[in-house]
């Protein structure tokens, strides 16, 4: 079956439009130029943007060939199974996976092959995704079946595995590309990586190896290439390696010796007490994987305690670890904005999160059915860097509003401006740049604010019952890493990141959702005649009918805000639809105003009916400390 990537609706394999919503099963836009391009294409052949899907294949000979006469039996009897390949041929029978490079023959008993390959049917279901419940019990290679045991383990560490097979003797493993991952190594050697985040890789490998050690997978560590790092600073592999010599178990002084290396190839001068560990290791002094994590955590209290880093906000800084006297339970209940990892209920290494850019863009468009526009937003974003000789600090305070009016011409456009602007010049005089973020109850002023004045200029023109004019209202106050969200009707606010995926963080003050909150099903509560009937607006009655939901986010990765009026947020488009429009955005290479406009486009061709308005704000945050 195909997956349509607009509506995930299935529809048969001899598609080539979806039978839900018409969208091409067979072509996807260039996200660069916007020109149709074949889904069997590896790039836009108008602009050469990569738009095509592709993965890493891991090709090796069956692991009956353990030993070394085992294998060369099975190569002697598989000879013209691996023959070369050029560029261009398909990898499987079913010609769905193209060579985007020359596939050589193994030739050596336990040799495996790695080359690129173009996935020709991108919307078709693998056997790993059809069968995902009975997937441990088909005939795939082991190692696939570890990836897919490991991924639910290790999340962002390992890549994904897109399909598997066994082709006689040979084995094929398609996983997700990471070559374009930095390698560990690189980071090591650049002298903006801080001590503190050295430390912290090192830590991410103690607890990689735990996990690796039960599926005989730690070799994966000692390859030097192999070792990744994501955008947000992630230590990961970019495969798998199985531990070649059964009979020789790896020890940590394997590991002792990666480290080593580290720190040599790198030309990178060893630091405090880690001159001591590296030293304990070669000597074999290091035996327990608990001993070298309370080891680490020693250091980091170190590095904390000597530490430069300026305060900023002249508040005491959190601890950066939690020492092994601790307890999982407190370390939990700490800043969300801190990066914690668990492996076995073990308290690991925190670090600070600190911004690195902000960038913001919105639009508004009166859609293709109303004659006025009725929306109005308003952005306000200030920037201050900080530069010190081993340091670079951005901070960055903004005020992101979006309104959607109702009561018609010279109504509800009235109304969405008069919120918006009321609410900018509030937070201007009541929200001084070096303080932190306004409390909860200083927001709700804020918001009651602009509630009174809507409705004071209802009861000042003698407005009653539909006539009177009204707004809803989504409000993202950011100071750096942390967010205070406000929002009264139905207007949104999503969050994007890559750990987190799609989140939509308001609920809409409408009677469907009441009824939800009340413990009515929502099958029940959304067949209403009056589900979508807003339970509240600003401005249409005082005060008292009035509680907006405030909210507290901390951002401790880049993070994409969406805020939405009810004509892009209909008909769970960006539920839909955030794959392509939304994800691309996280990179910051992508252009804001060009992806907030591509959201218009797209919520005029499927949400045409309403007024269409979208901000979007991509925070990028670095763990780095000195």
């Amino acid at each position: 079956m195909l997956i349509c990537p607009q509506c995930q609706f299935e529809n048969p394999n001899s598609n080539k439009f979806c039978q839900n919503c018409g969208a091409s099963l067979t072509s996807k836009v260039c996200l660069e130029c916007k020109t149709n391009v074949p889904l069997n294409e590896e790039r836009c052949q108008h602009c050469g943007a990569e738009t095509g899907m592709v993965w890493q294949a891991i090709i090796s000979t069956n692991e009956a060939a353990a030993t070394l006469e085992a294998s060369k039996q099975v190569l002697e009897s598989t000879s013209n199974i691996l023959s070369a390949l050029p560029a261009g041929a398909y990898l499987d029978q079913e010609q769905r996976y193209k060579l985007l490079e020359p596939l050589l023959p193994l030739k050596e008993p336990a040799a495996i092959a790695q080359v690129r390959v173009l996935d020709c049917k991108p919307l078709q279901l693998t056997p790993l995704e059809v069968n995902a419940d009975s997937v441990m019990a088909m005939e795939i290679p082991a190692i696939a079946k570890t990836y897919l045991v490991l991924q639910s383990q290790l999340h962002e560490a390992l890549p994904a595995i897109h399909d598997a097979w066994q082709q006689g003797k040979t084995q094929v493993v398609l996983i997700a590309v990471r070559s374009n991952y930095p390698e560990l190594i690189q980071l090591w050697q650049d002298h903006k990586t801080t001590q503190l985040q050295i430390l912290h890789w090192l830590y991410e490998m103690t607890q990689l190896w735990v996990t690796l050690e039960p599926f005989n997978c730690r070799q994966s560590l000692l390859e030097l290439s192999n070792l990744r790092v994501d955008e947000d600073g992630v230590l990961g592999l970019q495969r798998l390696y199985t531990e070649p010599n059964a009979d020789k178990s790896l020890t940590l002084q394997d590991l002792g010796i990666v480290w080593q290396r580290l720190f040599q190839e790198s030309q990178r001068t060893q630091f405090g007490s880690v001159v001591e560990l590296l030293s304990d290791f070669q000597s074999g002094n290091i035996q327990q994987i608990d001993n070298l994590r309370s080891r680490l955590q020693v250091i980091a209290n170190e590095l904390q305690a000597n530490s430069a880093t300026p305060n900023l906000e002249s508040e005491p800084a959190p601890e950066v670890v939690a020492t092994p006297q601790q307890s999982v339970a407190p370390i939990l209940e700490m800043d969300e904005a801190q990066d914690i990892t668990k492996i076995d209920d073990m308290p690991t290494l925190v670090l600070l999160r600190q911004l690195t850019s902000l960038e913001d863009a919105g639009c508004t468009d009166v859609g293709r059915q109303r004659n006025h526009n009725e929306d109005f937003f308003g952005i306000e974003t200030a920037i201050n860097k900080l530069e010190f000789p081993n340091n670079r600090v951005i901070q960055a305070r903004g005020v992101y509003i979006l309104c959607d009016g109702m009561g018609g011409h010279a109504g509800g456009e009235v109304a969405s401006n008069l919120a918006v602007k009321t609410l900018q010049q509030y937070f201007q005089t009541n929200w001084q740049y070096n303080t932190l973020l306004p409390t909860e109850d200083t927001i709700c002023e804020a918001v009651l604010l602009a509630n009174q004045a809507i409705y004071d200029m209802n009861q000042q023109d003698e407005r009653s019952g539909v006539g009177r004019m009204g707004t809803t209202l989504v409000m993202v106050l950011l100071q750096n890493t942390q967010v205070a969200v406000a929002h009264v009707g139905d207007s949104r606010l999503y969050r994007l990141s890559r750990k987190r995926g799609l989140e939509q963080v308001t609920v809409d003050h409408e009677v469907g959702q009441r009824e939800i909150l009340r413990g009515i099903e929502p099958e029940i509560a959304y067949g209403r005649p009056d589900a979508y009937q807003l339970t509240q607006a600003l401005g249409p009655r005082d005060k008292n009918f009035i509680k907006p939901d405030v909210q507290f986010l901390e951002l401790n990765e880049d993070t994409l805000l969406l805020l939405a009026s009810d004509g892009l947020s209909d008909n769970d488009l960006i539920e839909h639809h955030w794959h392509n429009h939304l994800e691309p955005l996280l990179s910051s290479e992508a252009s804001m105003e060009r992806g907030v406009n591509d959201l218009i486009d797209l919520a005029n061709q499927y949400n045409g009916h309403d007024n269409i308005t979208a901000v979007a704000l991509r925070v990028r945050v670095s763990s780095n400390q000195e």
